[in-house]
């Protein structure tokens, strides 16, 4: 029988106790009642979910713009929940392991996985260094990369590992590779209930595998009923009828390497034209993120002769680089100011907000 977002699970447990429809209920109002503030959140996104709508309230992150509240169909959420258990090979009976804030969608998925696949899911407080225990196999847990970053030692407990939330830097993919939890970096957002597309960092037996699928498996793979094309600008446009109605247009510029494969590239917004030449700086700060240390990102200022020119943009007192810093980028990478501010100025979600930044130093 499909699941329905109306009913739990058979197997499904909370913190280890079993609980039915009803028991659930009772539990979310003690969690809003008595809880932690993150029991809390729980609670009330638990309390959602067992009313008598068929849709609930989530949270954009404000990453692409202002923060908004959007209604998602719960049998959508019930539907991606079912495309990443197919995708992942989850069963009923598996563990997992919530870390997020239910506040905002990945946390809430952790939880309607749970409740639709029949997972045993624990919950921790989140943090950017969560506890957890290391004696404990769990066989799936989402986190965002500074999670996995201070936890690096105690992964290995971890069967499936997807990321998501901010871009994973070269120097923590690197940390990946030797870990033999499978890490997936993930691609979605609020609008398409978490991910629609995931990318295998490590675990990946080149010897068994010719040219084309070894570089077929470090693409983004889309999830079951799930299509992408492009428009006419490069950008990546989604096809998910059972999560989402209308098609949806992002602002991400992508190669498509089929119907279901592609690889990121840059977001839109973001594209430097210099000289005639497209430069992507996610690319440029790729390249970078072994080398400061500090947080930081690439931008553009306007010039007379080329259109626009690279900047690079650190959090910090005071510029520190040297020039080898730059040795692996190309005249145009370069950056050909260095601005430093004390502290960026971020989203409601944590994330820098690159504009309102960069804005300062043009006042």
């Amino acid at each position: 029988m499909r699941p329905t977002f109306n009913k739990v699970h058979d197997h499904f447990k909370l913190n280890g106790i079993p609980f039915s429809f009803e028991a659930l209920k009772e539990m979310a109002n003690s969690f809003i009642i008595k809880g932690e503030f993150f029991e809390k959140e729980t609670g009330s996104f638990l309390s959602d979910w067992l009313d008598d709508n068929d849709f609930i309230q989530a949270k954009t992150s404000g990453s692409t713009g202002k923060p908004k509240t959007i209604r998602l169909s719960k049998e959508a959420m019930v539907n991606s929940a079912i495309a990443t258990g197919a995708f992942f090979k989850l069963k009923p009976g598996n563990t997992a392991l919530l870390c997020l804030p239910a506040t905002y969608i990945a946390g809430k998925m952790m939880l309607v996985r749970a409740l639709i696949l029949g997972l045993e899911l624990d919950t921790v407080k989140p943090s950017t260094t969560p506890v957890f225990s290391t004696t404990k196999h769990y066989d799936f847990c989402a986190m965002i990369p500074a999670q996995v970053e201070h936890t690096l030692d105690k992964l290995e407990t971890i069967e499936t590992l997807i990321v998501g939330g901010a871009p994973i830097n070269q120097t923590l993919k690197e940390k990946i590779t030797p870990l033999k939890t499978k890490v997936y970096e993930t691609y979605g957002m609020t609008e398409t209930i978490t991910h629609i597309a995931v990318k295998q960092l490590n675990n990946i037996n080149k010897d068994e595998k010719c040219h084309a699928e070894i570089v077929e498996a470090f693409l983004f793979q889309t999830l079951p009923n799930i299509t992408i094309s492009q428009n006419k600008k490069g950008c990546l446009v989604i096809d998910a009828p059972q999560l989402i109605a209308t098609q949806i247009t992002t602002n991400d510029l992508v190669r498509l390497h089929s119907k279901t494969s592609f690889q990121w590239l840059g977001r839109v917004d973001n594209v430097i034209n210099s000289g005639g030449v497209k430069l992507f700086p996610e690319q440029i700060e790729a390249k970078l993120q072994s080398k400061i240390e500090s947080r930081f990102f690439i931008a553009s200022i306007e010039d007379k002769t080329f259109g626009e020119q690279v900047v690079l943009v650190i959090e910090a007192e005071h510029n520190t680089l040297n020039s080898s810093v730059f040795e692996d980028l190309n005249t145009l990478e370069t950056p050909k100011k260095v601005y430093t501010i004390s502290s960026f100025i971020e989203t409601t979600s944590g994330k820098i907000n690159r504009k309102k930044t960069l804005a300062l130093f043009k006042k």
